[in-house]
């Protein structure tokens, strides 16, 4: 088997930059082009690995101590525990890209005849190397970007009310904005059978783009959320069904600012 040690090493390189610009994006680290080619090429000279005999225990201690390295030359170091978030997304998203390589190239570079599968040849690994990898990075990047901003919006809700506890899954809806326009309190909107007399029903009004009406509430005896204690909010009972899924409960525009 001939093997092209340029065409390895710059693959190296290019993969690597791949992989640290896309821990660069999601973790927010600022960092300098010329500090993700650097730590590129820093990886792309592992390829002289192939020469170097060793056990597999040293060959993973090689490699860890290279990845160490890459990460040092790209986001240098402040700390063990930036260190190491660095390095543990490095690892990750060398995982994803690798599975998302092998899936790819095991579905499109093999062909068959009848029950026999025989490789195309290896231009085509190197065409999805160079071209496929990108976008395999770029919908990893915006699916992770978009899962984080969706689910940094759940949160843990426990309602008390008559002394009765009600654990909730909480959504923060930055277009809720109810509130009792009496004493301008806001109103977390929930999907649950809750046990209540109708003399302890305060109505209040309210007002959509396209509706206006009454809306039932609630004063619960306590408010906790992710075990933080609220105050000054009402429970609003809501008869539809909620779309996102597993959600109990809606929690106010105006509890945002409270939760950070």
């Amino acid at each position: 088997m001939k093997l092209y040690l340029d065409l390895v090493f710059l693959i190296n390189i290019w993969l690597d930059f791949l992989i640290l610009l896309t821990v660069s994006i999601l973790l927010k680290r600022n960092i300098k082009l010329k500090r993700i080619i650097l730590g590129s090429i820093t990886g792309g000279l592992t390829i002289f690995i192939l020469f170097l005999k060793l056990n597999n225990i040293a060959l993973f201690l090689f490699k860890f101590i290279v990845s160490f390295l890459i990460i040092i030359t790209t986001f240098s170091y402040k700390n063990l525990k930036y260190t190491l978030s660095n390095l543990g997304y490095f690892y990750l998203v060398s995982i994803i890209l690798g599975g998302g390589i092998y899936l790819l190239s095991d579905t499109f570079a093999y062909s068959s005849k009848g029950l026999l599968m025989y490789q195309d040849g290896v231009n085509f690994n190197y065409f999805l190397l160079l071209i496929l990898s990108p976008i395999i990075i770029f919908f990893y990047i915006k699916e992770t970007k978009k899962l984080k901003n969706n689910f940094s919006n759940y949160h843990k809700v426990d309602i008390i009310y008559k002394k009765k506890i009600y654990h909730l899954n909480g959504y923060l809806d930055t277009g809720n904005n109810l509130f009792d326009p009496y004493q301008k309190r806001g109103i977390i909107l929930v999907n649950i059978n809750l046990e209540y007399n109708l003399k302890d029903i305060i109505y209040t009004p309210y007002e959509t783009l396209n509706h206006k009406g009454l809306i039932k509430c609630l004063k619960p005896d306590k408010i906790y959320v992710d075990k933080k204690e609220f105050t000054n909010y009402l429970i609003g009972i809501s008869n539809q069904k909620f779309k996102i899924d597993g959600i109990d409960c809606i929690l106010p525009n105006k509890m945002k600012g409270e939760l950070k």
